[in-house]
């Protein structure tokens, strides 16, 4: 009889544990816990410090308004130098050990090449890489979610500057030489093909690298070419338009938003006047946008731009998807949420769906102009 009451007693008190044992990784009464692993040091850092930056701003603000049905939200950062060998294994200790709930906020193709599989193997939420990299988006995938706009959507809107609007025909290539430049590459022969236009001349430097700038402007400079697109990182393009200016080329220069504006701006100086570069989120600058008006009282001057104001915007989204989720959330009620979110930030539009993870489709074409990136008026 003893025996039977001690083992109804086991019985019970395991019933009371299973709820904790089976309880959501990265969730607590208390918090939430989120990962974020991107460049905070080397050549690129200011990408990740900027969405780094930005993410807190947000998170620090819904934290102080009581955090998201009572739970404050805790990033966990982690540097992974803009290597792809360090994004895989610092992704592993953050699912494995840290047990967080998502993925936040990553920087770069190669890396996010690097993280995306072992985020889908754990089946962890990997949200808004700061890339516009297709593979990211096709095919589908039930725990990838994609804030910005691709890179085709900004190779598409740069031919057409380009082509079109600055009658340029000459076209040079300047590209990082691994998987972020062959994306970025892959839309933009596309686009220039639609224009009825071809890459003239193209040259590759490596990543983290600057010794390969200025054999790489060598290259081109037999092409005389009117335009050169470059795909890599400030400091990279900020060498190479002085390289080309040194050589008495006068082309002008096209980015996509992975550069860095406000870096390229800090790291180039005067060469950086003139250069063009397609963003994926509203100008920081904005005063008639309120969802740039909240953000400018939130983050710190220092750190004002682009980047940090897509980490911002990263973290709203987050945060909405989360309230959307209620109080009993799971990864697959999260996910879930994410594919019925439809929402104005307060000037910048998002609409996902079960058969679309991209946010926004929208690019805003820029020109530096006295140390600023000045939105071009659409075309007439």
């Amino acid at each position: 009889m003893l025996h039977r009451i001690w083992l109804s007693l086991g019985l019970c008190a395991s019933l009371l544990v299973l709820p904790a044992a089976q309880a959501e990784p990265g969730v607590s009464a208390e918090e939430i816990r989120i990962g974020m692993v991107n460049v905070q040091s080397g050549p690129a850092a200011g990408l990740g410090l900027g969405m780094r930056a930005g993410a807190e701003a947000y998170l620090n603000r819904i934290n102080a308004e009581g955090g998201v049905h009572g739970r404050r939200i805790l990033l966990l950062n982690r540097d992974d130098g803009y290597e792809p060998v360090r994004t895989a294994s610092q992704t592993q200790a953050l699912i494995e050990t840290e047990q967080v709930f998502a993925l936040l906020g990553y920087v770069g193709t190669p890396t996010s090449r690097a993280a995306m599989p072992i985020a889908l193997r754990h089946q962890v939420p990997y949200l808004f890489p700061f890339t516009g990299a297709e593979f990211l988006r096709q095919p589908v995938r039930q725990w990838v979610f994609n804030l910005r706009a691709s890179y085709f959507n900004e190779t598409a809107a740069l031919a057409e500057l380009i082509t079109q609007r600055l009658g340029l025909r000459r076209v040079a290539l300047l590209m990082q030489d691994d998987s972020f430049g062959e994306t970025v590459k892959s839309g933009l022969v596309e686009a220039l093909h639609q224009q009825g236009r071809q890459i003239d001349a193209e040259a590759r430097i490596l990543r983290n690298s600057l010794d390969e700038v200025q054999q790489a402007i060598t290259q081109l400079a037999p092409s005389e070419p009117q335009a050169i697109v470059f795909i890599g990182t400030y400091r990279q393009l900020a060498k190479a338009i002085g390289e080309a200016r040194a050589r008495g080329l006068q082309a002008a220069f096209f980015s996509v938003s992975f550069v860095g504006t406000e870096d390229l701006i800090s790291e180039a100086g005067e060469l950086a006047e003139g250069v063009y570069i397609s963003q994926v989120m509203p100008s920081p600058h904005d005063p008639n946008l309120p969802l740039v008006n909240r953000y400018r009282q939130d983050i710190a001057p220092v750190n004002l731009g682009y980047s940090s104001l897509e980490g911002y915007l990263a973290a709203a989204t987050l945060v909405e998807a989360l309230q959307a989720s209620g109080p009993h959330l799971t990864r697959k009620g999260f996910a879930s949420a994410l594919e019925q979110l439809d929402t104005d930030l307060g000037g910048f539009s998002l609409k996902f769906s079960a058969d679309n993870h991209q946010g926004s489709n929208t690019v805003y074409l820029t020109r530096i102009q006295a140390g600023q990136a000045v939105p071009l008026q659409p075309a007439p």
